[in-house]
């Protein structure tokens, strides 16, 4: 992403560097460029939870405040600041006491009232995919939302979550196929 001033752009990491000498213009372009990303991942990442999320980023860029000089040039600032969001997301996880993967799968498991509805709107399809997609464990859903909500490249995901390619890839498949099998239901509706 590109900043500019003064017909002058500047990238993510310069605006890093900027931001290491005191630079307040260039924190407040930072924020606004992953603001929205940000809040949308903890969202996701902490059970839908909007008080949860914004108190999380707001955490997140103070720590990026508070330290600026712990981020590396020599790595993508998007693939770095998501890393810290996904370990403040493990760190709030061992604070709630969450040890295992489907603990959480199955407090959060959707409700499937709605399957005898003959035709659903576009938006009750996508409430249903996201109520889907949360029944999912913290490892597969963030792998799925960094994967297929951010863009993120496999190697990229891998870096995030600290992981081997092989794991994410297996996530990813795994994942969709949950998600495949939860929601066949509404293959009319969707293609996976």
């Amino acid at each position: 992403m590109i900043f500019r001033r003064k017909n002058r752009t500047f990238s993510d990491c310069e605006l890093m560097q900027q931001i290491v000498s005191g630079d307040q213009a260039a924190f407040s372009e930072l924020y606004h460029r992953y603001k929205g990303r940000m809040y949308y991942y903890f969202y996701r990442m902490l059970g839908n939870s909007a008080e949860q999320a914004n108190d999380f980023l707001q955490e997140l860029f103070m720590k990026l405040i508070e330290k600026p000089e712990s981020f590396n040039p020599a790595y993508s600032f998007s693939t770095w600041l998501y890393s810290v969001a996904n370990n403040m997301c493990k760190n709030e996880y061992r604070r709630r006491g969450i040890r295992q993967e489907y603990q959480e799968a199955e407090a959060l498991e959707p409700q499937f009232d709605f399957l005898n509805e003959s035709t659903l709107e576009p938006e009750q399809v996508i409430e249903k995919i996201f109520a889907t997609l949360n029944s999912l464990g913290k490892e597969h859903r963030s792998a799925f939302l960094l994967r297929y909500r951010e863009g993120f490249s496999i190697k990229e995901v891998a870096e995030i979550l600290e992981l081997p390619d092989g794991t994410v890839k297996s996530r990813l498949f795994y994942a969709k196929k949950m998600l495949a099998e939860k929601l066949e239901y509404l293959k009319d509706e969707i293609e996976f």
